[in-house]
């Protein structure tokens, strides 16, 4: 049997089975590597080798998370929390509230690929604070994933800005060019239109029908981990909206989400909205507060590392194709299919399409697809699988928020709504899209 195939089904059946994400990855590279020819030695370099591929990552999370706890001594959280909760408290019904804390966080997800590209770090500092109020309201988390979710995964997947121009110009068309094709000429936001398009349905439908029913949280168990030492004043919030600005301009011009958080925390610094003689503890605590995460990234990296030494990435693609002839619409759905498979095991699809470029190019050319249907196809393959992975930072950051009180499950209330919602309609969407681009 395949070894990716084993590495990624027994990595999702110990997170499934609340294994801890970074043993059940450890494991599973193990299993991988031994099914896929090598030995213990051989498998223990290659996932070494791997790890310093996820140290970049982890560091630029960390030091967003020392830049977020920044933002959250400021006060701006807790200031944009206090409105929303007087706002529900003088609302009879709270049903504008609900929709209107449930719009922000979207746009804010959103935002934070682009406008404010500080990915994941703002979860866990924005959510906590509403999650008394959206208790009251009996709104279900497992909604909330999925609307933070579609905001970190699809604006990448269509607009070539912030982590979108990463994914779409340097990742997606670069791996591409270098595969032997030149797509240079294709319109990716017309390419991957409809793949975006799938994620909007999904989207649609955990609103508007899987989790539009009430759900009862504990609002004590709530109260209990709610901070309330937090102060803030007219000139803080002003610091804040200083040092956002500040990691906007840094990451646009120097393209590092690593100095953008650096110049955010200073500028917290330097304008008092973080004491000089609490700075050290902040920032300390704040690449804590992102370390679990940066764990997790480090060891996929490994993890992906040793199913690229198995070479078993590009068996299983020439197995899938011996069975299809010459059939277009059956080729084109077995490699989203591969795609989705090699990308839950993996985390990201930013490492995923690498990987299958390499191996798609070619036999989408021997299908006479058209440049711009390349482009959607390894796009699409490489996105499906983010959303609903154990290991991937669209679903650990939602966890990171919603999880604050040991009320939402990684893995039940994140990971298995996201997978459903999202990956199933990318996969339907994206088939068609390549089929008639």
């Amino acid at each position: 049997m395949n070894a990716v195939l084993i590495a990624v089904t027994l990595m999702l059946a110990l997170s499934l089975s609340r294994v801890n994400v970074v043993i059940s990855i450890l494991i599973s590279a193990m299993a991988g590597g031994l099914f896929g020819g090598l030995n213990i030695a051989q498998t223990l370099a290659a996932f070494n080798s791997g790890l310093g591929g996820g140290a970049g990552i982890a560091l630029s999370y960390a030091l967003l998370g020392a830049f977020a706890l920044a933002l959250a001594g400021s006060g701006l959280p807790h200031a944009m929390a206090d409105g929303l909760a007087r706002l529900a408290q003088q609302s009879s019904t709270g049903t504008k509230i609900k929709w209107g804390i449930i719009l922000a966080l979207l746009c804010l997800a959103i935002a934070s690929q682009n406008i404010l590209p500080i990915h994941i770090a703002f979860i866990p500092l924005v959510v906590p604070p509403l999650l008394y109020s959206l208790a009251k309201l009996k709104v279900d988390r497992r909604l909330l994933a999925c609307i933070l979710t579609f905001g970190l995964v699809t604006p990448y997947m269509v607009f070539p800005v912030g982590f979108g121009e990463i994914f779409l110009q340097q990742i997606l068309l670069g791996n591409i060019v270098k595969s032997g094709l030149d797509a240079s000429h294709v319109d990716v936001m017309h390419a991957m239109a409809l793949p975006a398009l799938g994620m909007l349905t999904g989207l649609l439908i955990a609103v508007f029908i899987s989790y539009r029913k009430p759900r009862q949280y504990n609002i004590g168990a709530i109260a209990a981990v709610e901070r309330e030492d937090v102060h803030y004043s007219p000139r803080s919030l002003c610091v804040a909206a200083l040092a956002m600005i500040g990691t906007f301009i840094t990451q646009l011009y120097a393209d590092s989400m690593l100095f953008g958080a650096l110049v955010g925390f200073i500028i917290c610094v330097l304008g008092g909205a973080v004491p000089l003689n609490k700075a050290d503890s902040i920032f300390a605590e704040g690449m804590k507060m992102m370390a679990g995460i940066g764990l997790i990234m480090i060891a996929a990296s490994g993890f992906a590392e040793v199913l690229k030494a198995t070479g078993d990435v590009t068996s299983l693609v020439e197995h899938s194709m011996q069975y299809i002839g010459g059939n277009k619409a059956l080729a084109v759905f077995l490699m989203l299919l591969v795609g989705l498979v090699v990308t839950l095991g993996i985390g990201s699809s930013f490492s995923t399409v690498p990987i299958l470029a390499t191996i798609y190019v070619p036999l989408a050319m021997q299908l006479n697809l058209s440049a711009e249907a390349i482009v959607c196809l390894i796009g699409t393959a490489g996105a499906l699988g983010d959303a609903g992975s154990p290991a991937a930072d669209s679903t650990l950051g939602p966890t990171a928020g919603l999880n604050i009180d040991g009320q939402h499950d990684h893995m039940w209330d994140t990971v298995v709504p996201t997978f459903l919602h999202f990956n199933l309609p990318v996969l339907a969407f994206g088939w068609v899209a390549v089929m008639i681009l």
